[in-house]
């Protein structure tokens, strides 16, 4: 840990706390966690499943959703390594190189979260406000065109706050504060002044966070107006309810984000559990949340949902109910048990 930066990326490493305070609580902590990830993981790929079996949503909408699945699929895997092995296999130690990449990967995904609910922000937009022409705005290849444009934006956001810190020599006790890497836990480690790199990352957050955000509050000032223009209440409810999700996702983002950052800039009195709970709340409960929204207040994928489940819970129990049938059989007709289990197999093989 010298002052050299071949000593900082070298053989420098970060020691994960995991959840300062917290330590008589892991158990339940692994616990919660592992139901967050399961639930996110789970939530996001069927939500992708469906979009893509599902022909009638094969629509601009429903692609920002996916981008959006994608997004958070990516954020809770890039985070799952680290947490694993500080909670299950007790190794809190993690190399410079792979903090670094982590936390490229983890800030990188939340850059793409804001400008997806940006671009879907728009979506709505045009889909209330000027729905005659909504097919001629977002195309196929529109919609391509602005999710590579989200992904770009996002890499060039990063990689300056990424090459400053790596260039920065560390000579302080490198603890962070998590279970993870994040940039405004390993700002506050070098020993040196780090005042360019705080005005530049407040720089980036203001022109991507702050610009996306103000964006769509503009944006729904206007879908706002054109509502209050129908005449129907009906009419007027339909339209409102299809930014329902996506007014959801948007708090569920931005709230904890911005607490987060404050929380990390002026917030360093404050006990350890609350930077641990924020962090929580934003890396950890909209991947989780979102799949949900979206397959309660999204009709097609609730529909759509609701029929996997049912199936594969009546496929269990008729499965189950035979196998016990067949055991109680077999012991006073074993002709009688050789009869149900061809009935099952020619059952099995029926299509639906």
């Amino acid at each position: 840990m010298g002052d050299s930066h071949g000593n900082t990326s070298g053989s420098l490493s970060f020691i994960l706390t995991g959840f300062p305070g917290l330590e008589d609580s892991l158990y339940w902590m692994f616990i919660l966690l592992a139901a967050l990830y399961s639930v996110s993981i789970l939530g996001n790929s069927l939500i992708l499943v469906i979009l893509k079996e599902e022909q009638s949503l094969h629509q601009p909408m429903y692609y920002f959703l996916a981008m959006l699945s994608v997004n958070d699929l990516g954020l809770s895997c890039s985070t799952l390594p680290t947490v694993l092995g500080t909670f299950c296999f007790n190794v809190k130690e993690v190399g410079f190189d792979a903090c670094m990449a982590q936390m490229f990967f983890i800030h990188l995904f939340s850059w793409m979260e804001s400008g997806i609910l940006l671009a879907m922000s728009f979506d709505r937009y045009v889909a209330i406000c000027n729905p005659l022409r909504y097919s001629a705005i977002l195309t196929g290849s529109s919609t391509v065109n602005v999710g590579l444009a989200v992904l770009v934006r996002s890499f060039i956001s990063i990689l300056p706050s990424l090459f400053l810190l790596r260039r920065l020599p560390f000579c302080k006790a490198n603890i962070l504060h998590h279970a993870y890497c994040l940039h405004p836990d390993l700002i506050r480690l070098p020993c040196v002044d780090t005042t360019f790199n705080n005005i530049l990352g407040l720089f980036i957050v203001l022109s991507t966070f702050g610009l996306d955000s103000m964006l769509i509050f503009l944006s729904y000032v206007l879908i706002l107006r054109s509502v209050l223009t129908i005449t129907s209440q009906t009419g007027r409810s339909k339209a409102l309810n299809t930014c329902v999700s996506h007014i959801c996702a948007v708090l569920m983002f931005y709230i904890p984000m911005v607490g987060v950052s404050l929380g990390h800039r002026y917030g360093k009195r404050a006990p350890p559990f609350v930077h641990t709970l924020m962090s929580i709340i934003y890396l950890f409960v909209p991947p989780m949340l979102n799949p949900i929204i979206y397959s309660i207040k999204t009709k097609e994928i609730h529909k759509r949902m609701v029929k996997m489940f049912s199936g594969a819970f009546g496929c269990f129990t008729f499965v189950k109910s035979l196998s016990l049938l067949i055991t109680e059989k077999s012991s006073l007709c074993p002709y009688l048990a050789c009869e149900l289990e061809e009935s099952c197999t020619v059952i099995q093989r029926e299509p639906e």
